[in-house]
């Protein structure tokens, strides 16, 4: 169970259910779409070896482990006991003891005030139900002049994964992943909205910077495909859709996949951004 209240009822079901399950279990390719992020996130962060850092929505921690070996502590939190189980053990087995991992909603998680010398986070801060209120609880945990650096998607129509997503959805139905929503991936999409919310909960020296990288989806497009529809959401989308229709997206998918294939697997590009700002 989470170590405190929790704000966000049905991103804490989501990532305790078959989602969080499939990050815990599939680590390695999770980590393959997204670790190209870790190295300009942590050298935004200017991570020093006194620091105590704070890695918001950790997941399988890879985030803080990396920035652990960089400062004097990292704590990892996030809403997903599967994959906290999975962050705790890899931690283990690294050999880190100055890692610490908790269960809880960094929305409303009571910490210890002033507590940090960073917070960072990589695709961990958009799915939050108040985020305001949620920047001002990490705000209090960080020292005078702390630093948060984060990594959010641009929007879903300068993604490669789109023409994918479009394939799929000539087979079967899928949401508006373009639409502009309060909370979900491209809650942050707006660099105005960023730091407007930034400001309100009190961080000053805002910077919000492109930052694009490549994700490796699988080792051929087949592969790719194979974990796309093993994903979570996907899953949630297409549960009521009929077998064949669900096989005909799969082989979209697949061939859509295969535009990106290359001698070091399936690479797509992720546009990203890169946010950067200092506790008032």
């Amino acid at each position: 169970m989470a170590d405190t209240p929790i704000a966000n009822t049905h991103q804490y079901e989501a990532w305790n259910g078959y989602e969080g399950r499939h990050w815990a279990d599939h680590q390695a390719r999770y980590d393959a779409l997204n670790d190209p992020m870790n190295a300009p996130l942590l050298d935004a962060a200017a991570l020093r070896g006194t620091d105590t850092v704070l890695d918001i929505g950790c997941g399988n921690g890879s985030l803080t482990r990396l920035a652990a070996r960089r400062a004097r502590h990292a704590v990892g939190i996030d809403l997903s006991a599967p994959m906290l189980e999975q962050a705790r053990r890899t931690a283990e087995a690294e050999g880190l003891p100055h890692v610490t991992h908790i269960q809880a909603d960094a929305q409303v998680h009571l910490f210890e005030p002033a507590t940090f010398d960073a917070a960072v986070s990589r695709f961990g801060v958009m799915f939050f139900a108040d985020p305001v209120a949620a920047f001002r609880n990490i705000a209090g945990a960080l020292r005078e002049g702390g630093r948060l650096a984060f990594v959010c998607p641009q929007s879903f129509d300068r993604q490669d994964q789109a023409r994918v997503f479009a394939a799929v959805a000539q087979h079967a139905p899928l949401p508006d992943l373009t639409a502009v929503s309060e909370t979900g991936p491209a809650s942050f999409a707006d660099p105005s909205r960023t730091r407007a919310i930034l400001s309100t909960a009190g961080f000053e020296g805002i910077d919000v910077t492109p930052l694009d990288t490549e994700q490796i989806w699988g080792r051929d497009p087949l592969d790719a495909s194979a974990f796309l529809f093993g994903w979570g959401p996907m899953r949630h989308w297409l549960r009521d859709t009929p077998a064949d229709a669900v096989e005909r997206a799969r082989e979209a998918a697949t061939e859509a996949f295969g535009v990106f294939e290359t001698g070091e697997g399936v690479r797509l590009k992720a546009s990203c951004w890169l946010v950067t700002a200092t506790h008032a």
